[in-house]
């Protein structure tokens, strides 16, 4: 992450880079002038290999891009996401909504086993992914929204689309109470909240 494109001797950088790590596939630098604690920038510049990376997660594969969030332990993510599932209990014929999907990894585990799941995210890269990861493998039972989920979902519930379960997988700071609001009144069998701060999820 950096505060200028203009890098002094970026090149060298790069060799450094690549001959003490062969491994490294793609480097790419995140411009991020802002003055707050937001780590990531908008914009991303690829100066070494491919702009986005494929990884195999159980089943899977998923197209991860560099402003996507990906879980960092693979072994651990695809016991995670078969909890949810598990917690889930589908039977087959449930319209179950994944919010806060990012690039559509916990949607695609769902799809297995519903009828048909719908995520909503609000980076609209990773949405492209979660849509570009649907069609990498074949599941074709999956709609991604770009947008924030207090937004997006009450408006899907007016048009119709009542969840018979919902997913959440929110950044530290939880759920939004609109949306909270929102899932109440959908009144879905099940409600599967993934965390990872105890606090928020306690709220």
């Amino acid at each position: 992450v950096v505060t200028s494109d203009k890098i002094p001797k970026l090149d060298m950088l790069i060799n450094h880079i690549l001959k003490t790590n062969p491994r490294v596939k793609s480097i790419v630098l995140n411009l991020n002038t802002r003055k707050d604690n937001v780590i990531l920038g908008d914009r991303v510049i690829t100066v070494h290999g491919a702009d986005s990376l494929i990884d195999t997660l159980g089943p899977f594969q998923f197209h991860v891009s560099p402003l996507s969030f990906y879980q960092v332990n693979p072994i651990q993510t695809v016991v995670l996401y078969e909890k949810a599932v598990e917690f889930a209990a589908l039977a087959g014929n449930e319209t179950v909504y994944d919010l806060y999907c990012g690039i559509g990894t916990i949607s695609l585990f769902l799809a297995r086993q519903a009828k048909q799941v719908i995520g909503v995210e609000v980076v609209d890269e990773a949405v492209q992914s979660a849509r570009k990861n649907a069609d990498l493998n074949g599941i074709e039972n999956t709609e991604f929204h770009t947008g924030l989920a207090e937004e997006v979902v009450p408006r899907l519930y007016q048009q119709g689309k009542k969840a018979d379960v919902v997913v959440v997988d929110p950044p530290r700071k939880g759920c939004d109470t609109t949306l909270l609001e929102t899932m109440v009144k959908m009144q879905p069998e099940r409600i599967v909240y993934v965390s990872c701060n105890p606090s928020t999820l306690a709220r």
